[in-house]
Protein backbone atom coordinates (compact mmCIF):
# COMPACT_ATOMS: atom_id res chain seq x y z
CA UNK A 1 0.00 0.00 0.00
CA UNK A 2 1.01 3.75 -0.74
CA UNK A 3 0.43 5.63 1.90
CA UNK A 4 0.40 9.31 0.64
CA UNK A 5 -0.01 12.64 3.04
CA UNK A 6 0.15 16.28 1.74
CA UNK A 7 0.91 19.24 4.54
CA UNK A 8 1.16 21.89 2.41
CA UNK A 9 -1.28 24.65 3.69
CA UNK A 10 -1.38 26.00 0.06
CA UNK A 11 -4.21 23.72 -1.87
CA UNK A 12 -2.04 24.57 -4.79
CA UNK A 13 1.66 23.84 -3.87
CA UNK A 14 4.89 22.88 -5.06
CA UNK A 15 5.33 19.90 -2.49
CA UNK A 16 1.61 19.15 -3.44
CA UNK A 17 2.44 18.56 -7.27
CA UNK A 18 5.64 16.70 -6.44
CA UNK A 19 3.69 14.14 -4.79
CA UNK A 20 0.66 13.79 -7.28
CA UNK A 21 3.17 13.28 -9.65
CA UNK A 22 5.09 10.69 -7.91
CA UNK A 23 1.80 8.76 -6.45
CA UNK A 24 0.01 8.69 -9.98
CA UNK A 25 3.55 6.77 -10.97
CA UNK A 26 3.47 4.60 -8.11
CA UNK A 27 0.08 3.88 -8.68
CA UNK A 28 0.70 2.95 -12.65
CA UNK A 29 3.69 0.64 -11.34
CA UNK A 30 1.45 -1.37 -8.79
CA UNK A 31 -1.83 -1.64 -10.05
CA UNK A 32 -3.22 -3.54 -7.33
CA UNK A 33 -1.78 -2.15 -4.61
CA UNK A 34 -4.36 0.05 -2.31
CA UNK A 35 -4.14 3.50 -1.85
CA UNK A 36 -4.74 5.62 1.32
CA UNK A 37 -4.53 9.76 1.37
CA UNK A 38 -4.60 12.27 4.15
CA UNK A 39 -4.59 15.90 3.81
CA UNK A 40 -2.82 16.96 6.75
CA UNK A 41 -3.45 20.79 6.32
CA UNK A 42 -6.92 20.40 5.42
CA UNK A 43 -8.64 17.95 7.68
CA UNK A 44 -5.26 18.43 10.27
CA UNK A 45 -4.96 15.57 13.54
CA UNK A 46 -4.81 17.01 16.92
CA UNK A 47 -2.06 17.36 18.81
CA UNK A 48 -1.29 14.81 21.59
CA UNK A 49 -2.58 15.93 25.29
CA UNK A 50 -2.12 14.13 28.21
CA UNK A 51 -3.93 11.31 28.08
CA UNK A 52 -1.54 10.17 24.76
CA UNK A 53 1.21 10.97 27.13
CA UNK A 54 -0.06 8.12 29.53
CA UNK A 55 -0.65 5.58 26.37
CA UNK A 56 3.20 6.10 26.07
CA UNK A 57 4.39 5.95 29.37
CA UNK A 58 1.97 2.41 29.72
CA UNK A 59 3.40 1.06 26.64
CA UNK A 60 7.10 1.80 27.61
CA UNK A 61 6.36 0.67 31.34
CA UNK A 62 5.43 -2.64 30.42
CA UNK A 63 7.51 -3.49 27.26
CA UNK A 64 4.80 -3.52 24.69
CA UNK A 65 6.86 -4.09 21.46
CA UNK A 66 4.32 -5.49 18.93
CA UNK A 67 2.16 -2.50 17.67
CA UNK A 68 -0.90 -4.79 17.60
CA UNK A 69 -0.70 -4.95 21.36
CA UNK A 70 -0.99 -1.04 21.91
CA UNK A 71 -4.48 -0.65 22.59
CA UNK A 72 -3.88 -2.71 25.82
CA UNK A 73 -2.76 0.48 27.33
CA UNK A 74 -5.96 2.31 26.94
CA UNK A 75 -7.57 2.17 30.23
CA UNK A 76 -9.16 5.27 31.37
CA UNK A 77 -11.81 7.36 28.94
CA UNK A 78 -9.55 10.35 28.38
CA UNK A 79 -7.02 7.18 27.18
CA UNK A 80 -9.65 5.44 24.77
CA UNK A 81 -10.30 8.40 23.46
CA UNK A 82 -6.82 9.53 22.52
CA UNK A 83 -6.39 5.72 21.20
CA UNK A 84 -9.31 6.51 19.00
CA UNK A 85 -7.27 9.11 17.18
CA UNK A 86 -4.43 7.04 17.05
CA UNK A 87 -6.06 3.71 16.09
CA UNK A 88 -6.50 4.62 12.21
CA UNK A 89 -3.58 6.74 11.85
CA UNK A 90 -1.42 3.90 12.79
CA UNK A 91 -3.20 0.88 10.99
CA UNK A 92 -2.33 3.13 7.82
CA UNK A 93 1.03 3.43 8.35
CA UNK A 94 1.97 -0.34 9.33
CA UNK A 95 -0.24 -1.31 6.14
CA UNK A 96 1.75 1.07 3.99
CA UNK A 97 4.76 -0.07 1.91
CA UNK A 98 5.68 3.20 0.93
CA UNK A 99 4.88 6.63 3.05
CA UNK A 100 5.13 9.49 0.50
CA UNK A 101 5.24 12.97 2.10
CA UNK A 102 4.01 16.19 0.34
CA UNK A 103 5.35 18.70 2.28
CA UNK A 104 6.96 22.23 2.33
CA UNK A 105 9.98 23.83 4.38
CA UNK A 106 8.46 26.31 6.99
CA UNK A 107 10.59 28.22 9.14
CA UNK A 108 13.56 26.30 8.11
CA UNK A 109 11.44 22.96 9.27
CA UNK A 110 7.90 21.27 8.79
CA UNK A 111 4.80 22.37 9.35
CA UNK A 112 2.83 21.87 12.39
CA UNK A 113 0.42 19.62 11.00
CA UNK A 114 3.17 17.05 9.82
CA UNK A 115 4.90 17.24 13.51
CA UNK A 116 1.22 16.38 14.64
CA UNK A 117 0.82 13.72 12.65
CA UNK A 118 4.23 12.23 13.59
CA UNK A 119 3.84 12.58 16.82
CA UNK A 120 0.31 11.01 17.59
CA UNK A 121 1.78 7.67 15.64
CA UNK A 122 5.03 7.36 17.10
CA UNK A 123 5.40 5.36 20.51
CA UNK A 124 8.97 3.77 22.52
CA UNK A 125 10.92 1.54 20.88
CA UNK A 126 8.55 1.60 17.95
CA UNK A 127 10.20 0.02 14.43
CA UNK A 128 8.81 0.69 10.81
CA UNK A 129 12.04 -1.37 9.09
CA UNK A 130 11.02 -2.54 5.50
CA UNK A 131 9.30 0.59 4.58
CA UNK A 132 10.46 3.41 2.27
CA UNK A 133 9.66 6.78 2.85
CA UNK A 134 9.48 9.55 0.20
CA UNK A 135 9.64 13.06 0.86
CA UNK A 136 8.50 16.03 -2.12
CA UNK A 137 9.73 18.77 -0.71
CA UNK A 138 8.97 22.58 -1.76
CA UNK A 139 11.89 25.28 -0.11
CA UNK A 140 11.71 29.33 -0.62
CA UNK A 141 15.61 29.12 -0.63
CA UNK A 142 18.26 26.93 -1.94
CA UNK A 143 19.40 24.67 1.03
CA UNK A 144 21.41 22.15 -0.43
CA UNK A 145 24.97 20.43 0.12
CA UNK A 146 27.25 23.65 -0.25
CA UNK A 147 24.90 26.44 -0.16
CA UNK A 148 25.43 29.25 2.40
CA UNK A 149 21.75 27.81 4.13
CA UNK A 150 22.66 24.32 4.22
CA UNK A 151 23.13 24.92 8.35
CA UNK A 152 19.29 26.30 8.28
CA UNK A 153 18.54 23.41 6.90
CA UNK A 154 16.08 21.65 9.48
CA UNK A 155 13.56 20.26 7.36
CA UNK A 156 15.31 17.05 5.87
CA UNK A 157 17.58 16.82 8.36
CA UNK A 158 15.17 16.38 10.94
CA UNK A 159 13.11 13.69 8.77
CA UNK A 160 15.58 11.91 7.99
CA UNK A 161 17.29 11.52 11.56
CA UNK A 162 13.64 11.48 13.06
CA UNK A 163 12.93 7.96 10.57
CA UNK A 164 16.40 6.67 11.08
CA UNK A 165 16.66 7.20 14.53
CA UNK A 166 12.99 6.41 15.46
CA UNK A 167 11.52 3.98 13.26
CA UNK A 168 14.93 2.53 11.98
CA UNK A 169 14.23 3.17 8.41
CA UNK A 170 17.12 3.66 5.93
CA UNK A 171 15.40 3.88 3.11
CA UNK A 172 14.71 7.67 2.59
CA UNK A 173 14.42 9.63 -0.22
CA UNK A 174 13.93 13.50 -0.61
CA UNK A 175 12.91 15.13 -3.74
CA UNK A 176 13.23 19.08 -3.29
CA UNK A 177 12.25 21.67 -5.43
CA UNK A 178 13.96 24.95 -4.20
CA UNK A 179 14.05 28.71 -4.46
CA UNK A 180 10.54 28.50 -5.06
CA UNK A 181 10.68 32.56 -3.59
CA UNK A 182 12.28 32.94 -6.69
CA UNK A 183 8.75 33.64 -8.30
CA UNK A 184 7.40 36.10 -5.75
CA UNK A 185 10.30 37.81 -4.28
CA UNK A 186 12.01 40.44 -6.16
CA UNK A 187 14.91 40.15 -4.11
CA UNK A 188 15.28 37.00 -5.72
CA UNK A 189 14.42 37.35 -9.19
CA UNK A 190 18.01 36.64 -10.58
CA UNK A 191 17.66 32.77 -8.98
CA UNK A 192 14.09 32.46 -11.51
CA UNK A 193 16.32 30.10 -13.57
CA UNK A 194 17.61 28.20 -10.93
CA UNK A 195 14.51 27.48 -9.33
CA UNK A 196 12.93 26.07 -12.86
CA UNK A 197 15.67 23.96 -12.99
CA UNK A 198 15.33 22.99 -9.44
CA UNK A 199 11.61 22.36 -9.97
CA UNK A 200 11.64 20.50 -13.91
CA UNK A 201 14.88 17.96 -12.29
CA UNK A 202 12.33 17.21 -9.22
CA UNK A 203 9.34 16.74 -11.44
CA UNK A 204 11.22 14.28 -13.45
CA UNK A 205 12.42 12.44 -10.57
CA UNK A 206 8.73 12.32 -8.84
CA UNK A 207 8.02 10.78 -11.79
CA UNK A 208 10.48 7.99 -12.36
Amino acid sequence: MLLHLDASARRKSFSRELSSVYARAWRTAHPEAAYAYRDLAADPIPHIGEAWTELCDHILEHRITDVSRYHEAARSPAQRQAWAVVEPLLEEVVAAEVILIGTPMYNYSIPSSLKAWLDQITFPRMSLEGRSFVVTSARGGAYGPGTPREPYDHQERYLRDFFKGHFRVEDVTFIHAELVNARIDPALAHLRQQHEQSLAAALEEAAR
